[in-house]
């Protein structure tokens, strides 16, 4: 039987993603989304949250810089991956990740318009009110390497 490796998370980025360019010019982004579930302890309800670290790669990556902001709630697809690396001690460490293949934005229309100090009166008419991305990772760079 084949296996699945799927992850599908809604949650709100901790911080803005970062982005870094790995050689040949790929891209690479990442930031920290925290997922929360609340249950009732003792008559209290009672938060527990996870963090989740998000890795996305090339043309993803650039869509994630451009439309990702701290706070913002996104819909996650992607795979589970745990790596190894040596910390600065020469500590050999473990880490484990999520590598999207899709996002999606979430929440209230209001969300995204212009923030204080632009008006959407200052955009040209024939500009549209939403901009309609594909925020899925292309196949046609899929090489079989996992980077």
């Amino acid at each position: 039987m084949a296996s699945v490796n799927k992850v599908i998370l809604v949650g709100h980025l901790g911080k803005d993603p970062e982005i870094r360019y790995l050689d040949g010019n790929v891209s690479v982004a990442s930031f920290p989304l925290a997922t929360s579930e609340f249950y009732n302890k003792d008559g209290k309800k009672v938060e527990q949250t996870e963090w989740h670290n998000i890795v996305l790669w090339r043309a993803l990556a650039d869509l994630a810089v451009k439309y990702l902001k701290k706070g913002k709630l996104v819909y996650i697809e992607g795979k589970l991956r745990t790596r190894t690396y040596e910390d600065k001690e020469g500590v050999r460490r473990f880490t484990t990740e999520i590598v999207a293949e899709s996002f999606n934005l979430l929440g209230r229309r209001s969300d995204f318009e212009p923030q204080s100090g632009e008006r959407s009166s200052d955009r040209p008419e024939d500009q549209p009110d939403e901009e309609k991305v594909d925020f899925r990772e292309n196949d046609d760079d899929n090489d079989g390497l996992p980077f």
